[in-house]
């Protein structure tokens, strides 16, 4: 396939998820130091260093996008579903900032990192809700835009406590925390029905159905910075296994599919349940090998997710418009769909 002339235009703000997957997996490396010394420390830092490198050139590449092509730019804000990912760039920064906590204490570098993070959650997850006033055809709520991507910008918010906690930021972090405990529920409710009214999202983003696992993990460890007891972080891992064995029903639809930028929707969840699986692990114990194992699947997955980043972007298959099915009405044969 020819690369198109102006691939920097089509580098929406999904990519940032390649650094959420990436941080993700240095925090599961962090968790397995108990089980696997000091090499599971060196991995993390090496992950962790390659997610920030990551995240560099993104963000300057966005600075770059955003002067060239505002357009692009006014465009991923404006689309049905393409906007819940622009929270994927604060998330991005608050998990890089719990790396750098895991890895080198509290510092006050990192301290600024994950205020900007934490207050540009907040805002995107304000700017998101306060769509959903709008009538549908001013860019409100539609069912064509109710995708799994949902959670990104609503239940990022239960991130922030990962890193705020150990910073000292515990009454703020627990603030944030709440509200994504709140509107959690209510997002997975709307991507239920979503599925009942209008059948499910286009087949290309059938890897987004993995974020189901993220908030159940994410909030699992949350609750242990918080000093909660341990036995309600292991009802929410219960909720998150039970989640992954439910949409690995899907892996053999996702594994036909070409490579593309929704398969990342993989990455961080899969990290999420294997680092909550080894935080609750005790050495030795059936529950250290099953965190092991989530561990390595997480592992072998993202190296996958690389792999096919970089020949995609060599084949210039990855920096381009994304491909535009038609909406149909529920009661279609084809489900309806978004581009």
């Amino acid at each position: 396939m020819a690369r198109l002339p102006t691939p920097l235009k089509f580098m929406m703000p999904g990519w940032y998820a390649l650094v959420m997957g990436l941080a993700g997996l240095s925090l599961a490396w962090h968790r397995a130091v108990p089980l696997l010394g000091e090499m599971a420390g060196a991995v993390a830092l090496l992950v962790g260093a390659l997610a920030a490198a990551v995240f560099t050139v993104l963000a300057v590449a966005t600075v770059v996008r955003g002067q060239r092509y505002p357009e692009a730019w006014a465009e991923d804000r404006r689309h049905p579903v393409r906007h819940t990912f622009i929270a994927a760039l604060p998330i991005a920064l608050l998990l890089l900032a719990t790396v750098g906590v895991a890895v080198a204490g509290p510092q006050p570098l990192l301290l600024a990192l994950w205020w900007v993070g934490a207050l540009a959650q907040l805002f995107v997850t304000w700017w998101v809700l306060a769509r959903w006033w709008r009538p549908a055809a001013q860019g409100g709520l539609q069912w064509t835009g109710v995708t799994p991507a949902l959670f990104i910008p609503i239940v990022g918010n239960v991130l922030v406590p990962l890193a705020g906690v150990p910073l000292g930021q515990t009454e703020w972090s627990a603030a944030q925390f709440g509200l994504g405990l709140l509107f959690w529920p209510l997002a997975t409710v709307l991507v239920l029905v979503r599925i009942a009214v209008q059948g499910m999202w286009p087949e290309r983003l059938l890897p987004t159905a993995f974020i189901f696992i993220a908030p159940p993990a994410v909030v699992g460890l949350a609750v242990l910075q918080f000093g909660a007891p341990l036995l309600l972080a292991w009802v929410l891992w219960g909720m998150a296994m039970f989640t992954l064995l439910w949409v690995g029903a899907l892996a053999p639809r996702i594994a036909k599919l070409p490579f593309g930028l929704p398969h990342w929707a993989l990455s961080f969840p899969l990290a999420a349940m294997a680092a909550l699986t080894l935080r609750l692990a005790v050495p030795g114990s059936a529950m250290a090998v099953l965190g092991l194992a989530l561990l390595a699947l997480a592992s072998i997955v993202i190296l996958g997710l690389l792999a096919g980043t970089v020949r995609g972007l060599r084949d210039g298959t990855l920096l381009a418009p994304e491909p535009v099915a038609a909406i149909q009405p529920a009661a279609a044969a084809v489900p309806s769909s978004a581009a």
